[in-house]
């Protein structure tokens, strides 16, 4: 069995935190690495780079949506540990793409399916989901293609 690229900075990151005694870090480190071992059993496959980015990015989602709930029910200090968790699972990303080169990727992806209106949301987000992978809020990117179809 090889180890992807990604799966040993996340356990080599693990090992530092450990030495800093930093156990915030460490936990969320913890916590990805088991959801990627769980994959891996249940699925019996090694999962690769680009398969670890699209697990961290279902990670992030799943944060976030915690932190609305979070707030909504006036748990300041769940949401804080929700987004301290953000900070450590984003680090082992790639560099989050900036609000013009996302508009330019949507832009780029209209045009390239000749998208008219709401019917042609799929394609156009069948395009850019691959590029925006662990790059970008998909749920953020998904309401700017929206209110550009309407």
């Amino acid at each position: 069995m090889s180890k992807s690229e990604s799966k040993i900075i996340i356990e080599q990151a693990m090992k530092t935190a450990m030495r800093a005694k930093d156990k915030e870090r460490l936990g969320t480190i913890r916590l990805i690495l088991a959801e990627i071992k769980r994959i891996e059993v249940d699925e019996r496959i090694d999962l690769d780079g680009p398969a670890i980015i699209v697990l961290l990015d279902k990670m992030l989602k799943q944060r976030r949506d915690s932190i609305s709930q979070f707030e909504q029910a006036g748990r300041d200090d769940l949401a804080n540990k929700e987004a301290s968790e953000i900070e450590v699972i984003q680090s082992f990303l790639p560099a989050q793409l900036s609000d013009t080169e996302i508009s330019q990727l949507i832009d780029d992806a209209i045009a390239q399916s000749g998208a008219q209106g709401m019917q042609d949301m799929g394609k156009v987000m069948g395009l850019l989901k691959p590029q925006l992978q662990g790059r970008a809020n998909i749920g953020q990117v998904s309401g700017d293609i929206k209110k550009r179809l309407a």
